[in-house]
C-alpha cells in the first residue's frame, strides 16, 4: 500500500499545482498571462489526445483535426449568434454535426492505407477550411464575432481565468475516457489496429468500423476544443482552422509521445510555450518580423525523430507511476460456449480448393477432411502450398475455385470474421502479438466475439462485469496451455516457444469448434516441441478437434491421427502416418530420392 502511495504521489502533486494555479494568493498570484497560455496549452492537449487514439494506437495518420475543432467552434458561433440557443444545447448540436461528418469522410479515408490516408486527411481538412471561409452565413473570413461567454450554474465564464477549470476538467475527463477505453474489449482491439490487422480480423475484430469509430471520438474531441475555444475568444474565423493549424496539433502529439496519452498533454504544453517564446525572441535575434519559429520546429521535427522517435514522455515517464494494468478476477461468471460435435462427426471438408495467383498456382485442386476429435496435420516441403490452403480455409485468401466447408455449410467466400464466429480459431506461422501488452491482454484479445460492449460504454467504464467475465476466461486458457506464471509479464518478453504457446491460448479463447495451427514448431528447440506435442495431445483428450499444418514429419508422425502431404500445391499422398511414411511419392519430395 505504501508503494502504491509512493508511486501515485507525482501525479497527484501534478493535479493539485494544476487546479491551485488561478487562486494562489499573492506574492505567488500567477499572471493572467500565464493563465490565457495554460488555457491554449488546455485546448490544444484535448485535440492531441484525439491524436494519440487515432494516430499513435490506431496507426492513422490525419493531418486534418484542425477542422474538426472549426466545426465544433462554428457550431456554436452560428447558433447562439443568429438564434439566442444556449450554448450548451449548441455543444450537443455541435458533436452531432461532427460525428456525422467524421462518420461520412471515415468510411471513405479510413480505408485507405500508406501516402493515401494523410493525403485523404489533408485533402477533407482543406475542402473543410475553404467551406467556412466561403460561406455568407458563416462570415466569410472575417468569421462571427459576439459570441457569448459560457455559465454553469449561474456562474459567469467570461474571463479566461474562470473557463480555466472547465478547460482542464474537459482535458481530464479527455484523458480517463481514452484510458477506460484503452484498458477494455474494444481497446484491446484498437492496439491490434496498427500492425496486427490481420489477427484482429481472425479473433473476430471489425477492423474497418473500428478504424472509423476512432476517427468519429477523435473528431468529436476536437469538436468540443473548438467549441471551448470559440467561447474564450468570443469570436471565431477560418485561420486557426487550416492545414498549419492540423500539422501543429499532430506534432504536439508527435514531441510528446504519440503513442502515450499524457504525452499529448506534455507536447501541446511544449510547442505552445516554446512558439510563444521564439515569436519574441527570434524577431529580435534576426532584426526582422516573421514566423521563424517554424524553422525551429523542423529542426525540432528531425532530431526528435532522429533519437526519440517515442517523443518526450518516456523520459517524464519515470516521475510518474505506470498507468493501470487489466487483471483477472478471482472468480466470474462463465462466458457461454458453443455446442460441441459428436466425435467422429466431419467439422472440415475442403473439396478441390484451387488458389492461382495470376499465372501460379499455388494450391491446386487440394482435397481433404477433419474430422471431430482428431489431430489432421498438413505437411509437405517449404513451399509447398500448406500455408495458402490454410489462409483459403480461415478466410485471409479467397479460393479462385473450389469449395470449403465447415459444420456442413459453406465458408470459402466468407471473412475471417465471420469464420471465427463460425468457430474456427487459428495462430499464425509468423507469431502475431502485442509485445508491450500483457500475455493476459494478449490472450483476450481471443474473446473479443464473445463480448458485446463497445467504444461507447467502455469510455464511461459501463463495461465493467463484461471485462472481468473476459479477463476470467483469459486467465482460464493461460492456466490451461501451462503460462500462469506469465500472466502479467509482456507478451515481447518471452522465448519463441512459449509465445508460440501464448498464441494457441489465444486462439483457445475464442472457443473454438476447430483450432488452425500454422506451423506450431517453427523455430522452436527440441524440448520446446515436445512440450508444444504435450499441450495438443492434451487438448485433443478435452474434445479439440485440430488442423495443423507443419513441415517437421518427425514433429507430426507421433501427434497426428492421420496426414495429408503436399508438394508444389497438389496433394500427394494421405493417409495415416505410418503409411505415409513409407509412400514413395512422400520419400522423394523430403529426401530428392532414394537409391
Amino acid at each position: 500500500m505504501k508503494r502504491l502511495f509512493s508511486g501515485a504521489r507525482p501525479i497527484w502533486i501534478f493535479l493539485v499545482i494544476l487546479f491551485a494555479l488561478p487562486v494562489l494568493p499573492h506574492p505567488l498570484h500567477v499572471p493572467e498571462y500565464w493563465i490565457t497560455l495554460l488555457n491554449y496549452i488546455g485546448l490544444y492537449s484535448i485535440v492531441a489526445l484525439g491524436l494519440v487514439l487515432l494516430t499513435g494506437v490506431g496507426g492513422m495518420t490525419s493531418f486534418g483535426q484542425a477542422a474538426f475543432v472549426g466545426v465544433g467552434a462554428y457550431a456554436t458561433a452560428y447558433l447562439t449568434t443568429q438564434f439566442g440557443v444556449s450554448p450548451w444545447i449548441a455543444l450537443v448540436v455541435g458533436i452531432v454535426m461532427t460525428a456525422f461528418v467524421a462518420l461520412v469522410i471515415g468510411a471513405v479515408t479510413m480505408r485507405l492505407s500508406g501516402h493515401f490516408l494523410p493525403l485523404g486527411t489533408i485533402a477533407w481538412g482543406l475542402s473543410l477550411y475553404y467551406l467556412f471561409g466561403n460561406l455568407d452565413a458563416l462570415g466569410k473570413y472575417d468569421g462571427i464575432n459576439g459570441i457569448p461567454a459560457l455559465s454553469v450554474v449561474g456562474l459567469s465564464l467570461a474571463s479566461g481565468r474562470s473557463i480555466y477549470y472547465l478547460i482542464w476538467v474537459v482535458v481530464l475527463v479527455s484523458v480517463v475516457s481514452i484510458q477506460n477505453l484503452l484498458n477494455s474489449r474494444p481497446g484491446r482491439a484498437i492496439r491490434a489496429l496498427r500492425g496486427a490487422g490481420v489477427m484482429a480480423e481472425a479473433m473476430g475484430v471489425h477492423t474497418a468500423w473500428m478504424r472509423v469509430i476512432i476517427f468519429v471520438y477523435a473528431a468529436i474531441l476536437a469538436a468540443i476544443s473548438g467549441f471551448l475555444y470559440a467561447h474564450l475568444q468570443g469570436a471565431v474565423n477560418p485561420t486557426p482552422f487550416g492545414l498549419n493549424h492540423g500539422i501543429e496539433y499532430l506534432f504536439m502529439a508527435v514531441v510528446g509521445g504519440v503513442a502515450h496519452v499524457w504525452g499529448a498533454i506534455l507536447g501541446a504544453a511544449i510547442l505552445t510555450i516554446l512558439q510563444d517564446y521564439l515569436q519574441s525572441l527570434l524577431p529580435r535575434l534576426l532584426g526582422e518580423s516573421g514566423n521563424f519559429e517554424i524553422i525551429v520546429f523542423g529542426v525540432l521535427m528531425v532530431a526528435l525523430l532522429q533519437y526519440a522517435r517515442q517523443g518526450v514522455w518516456p523520459f517524464v515517464a519515470r516521475w510518474f507511476p505506470r498507468g493501470p494494468r487489466a487483471r483477472a478476477p478471482e472468480h466470474a461468471e462463465a462466458l457461454p460456449r458453443q455446442t460441441k460435435p459428436a466425435p467422429g462427426e466431419p467439422l472440415l471438408v475442403v473439396d478441390r480448393a484451387r488458389k492461382e495467383f495470376g499465372g501460379l498456382v499455388a494450391v491446386n485442386d487440394v482435397s481433404f477432411e477433419v474430422e471431430a476429435g482428431q489431430i489432421i496435420a498438413l505437411i509437405g516441403p517449404n513451399g509447398a502450398g500448406k500455408s495458402t490452403t490454410f489462409n483459403l480455409v480461415t478466410g485471409v485468401l479467397q479460393a479462385t475455385r473450389g469449395e470449403i466447408h465447415f459444420r456442413g455449410e459453406r465458408i470459402d467466400a466468407l471473412s475471417s470474421r465471420e469464420i471465427a464466429k463460425r468457430g474456427i480459431g487459428r495462430t499464425f506461422q509468423h507469431v502475431k502479438l502485442l509485445p508491450t501488452m500483457t500475455v493476459l491482454e494478449n490472450v483476450a484479445i481471443g474473446a473479443h466475439l464473445r463480448g458485446s460492449s463497445g467504444v461507447w460504454r467502455s469510455l464511461a467504464r459501463l463495461n465493467a462485469q463484461e471485462e472481468g467475465r473476459l479477463l476470467f476466461e483469459a486467465a482460464e486458457q493461460i492456466r490451461r496451455v501451462g503460462l500462469e506464471q506469465h500472466m502479467y509479464d509482456e507478451a515481447g518478453s518471452l522465448p519463441l516457444g512459449q509465445q508460440r504457446i501464448l498464441e494457441i491460448a489465444r486462439a483457445l479463447c475464442c472457443d473454438p469448434t476447430l483450432l488452425l495451427l500454422d506451423e506450431p514448431a517453427a523455430g522452436l528447440r527440441y524440448r520446446e516441441k515436445q512440450q508444444l506435442g504435450e499441450l495438443l495431445r492434451r487438448l485433443k483428450g478435452e474434445g479439440m478437434s485440430i488442423l495443423l499444418v507443419e513441415h517437421d514429419m518427425d514433429f507430426v508422425m507421433n501427434l497426428a491421427d492421420r496426414l495429408v502431404v503436399m508438394e508444389f500445391g497438389t496433394r500427394i499422398a494421405h493417409g495415416l502416418p505410418e503409411d505415409v511414411q513409407n509412400d514413395p511419392a512422400v520419400v522423394e519430395a523430403y529426401l530428392g530420392g532414394v537409391e
